[in-house]
């Protein structure tokens, strides 16, 4: 199995942050930030790796190299310009091949551990959803069993985790377009499955998001 780690956006909200390093080199402790991810996927045996990238690569490329001393094979699709979540997977779709695959946000630490995600999901896609956090507090989907619906009253937050088959993407062309169109399309056709995930799980969008997961377990996983 193929995975995807999603790092060509610049990070706007970390200010001053970000003026100089991308957002995946982020120092989180001894690490960076976008190393967590590719831990994440190496422990679950997806050594196979495409990551996206486009605000300052040439840091990306350089500082994580050809993944060999993360015991993985790190590939890059270079946008030259950010083509949001949809738009870098369906151009990614090349390198990830033909079978399902993981994509994850360079700026999620968590402790849910991706080879409980389904190899072969039931639908054209696998979510994990999580309680809402502050800063967003409406949450995204419902989930009924393992099926992900929208417009109830009891919503959760997508994680930025999940598994996808290529055919969700069918229907797509080159372009700028976010993840959420294509998946909105597809769960109205009941065809988006998902579970919830309780345990400790960070979106790492601005300084005081990464002061928070300094101060928790998880800076420690690497």
């Amino acid at each position: 199995m193929r995975g995807m780690i999603l790092a060509a956006g610049r990070g706007t909200r970390m200010g001053g942050l970000t003026d100089e390093t991308p957002k995946p080199l982020l120092r989180v402790g001894k690490h960076y930030l976008i190393e967590y991810a590719i831990a994440a996927m190496v422990k679950a045996d997806i050594r196979e790796i495409v990551i996206n990238i486009s605000y300052r690569r040439e840091q990306i490329k350089a500082a994580l190299g050809d993944g060999a001393r993360y015991g993985a094979a790190l590939r890059y699709s270079e946008e030259e310009e950010r083509l949001e979540t949809g738009g870098g997977i369906f151009q990614a779709l090349p390198l990830l091949g033909n079978a399902p695959f993981v994509v994850l946000s360079s700026d999620i630490i968590s402790e849910y551990a991706l080879e409980k995600l389904p190899k072969e999901p039931q639908a054209l896609a696998h979510l994990v959803l999580v309680d809402n956090p502050i800063f967003h507090p409406q949450g995204d989907f419902c989930l009924q069993g393992n099926q992900i619906y929208c417009g109830g009253a009891s919503t959760f937050t997508f994680a930025n985790i999940g598994v996808y088959r290529p055919e969700l993407f069918a229907e797509c062309k080159p372009g700028h377009f976010p993840l959420s169109a294509v998946l909105m399309q597809a769960i109205a056709r009941q065809q988006v499955t998902g579970e919830y995930f309780a345990g400790q799980w960070f979106n790492i969008g601005s300084a005081d998001q990464l002061s928070a997961v300094l101060n928790s377990r998880l800076e420690a996983q690497l």
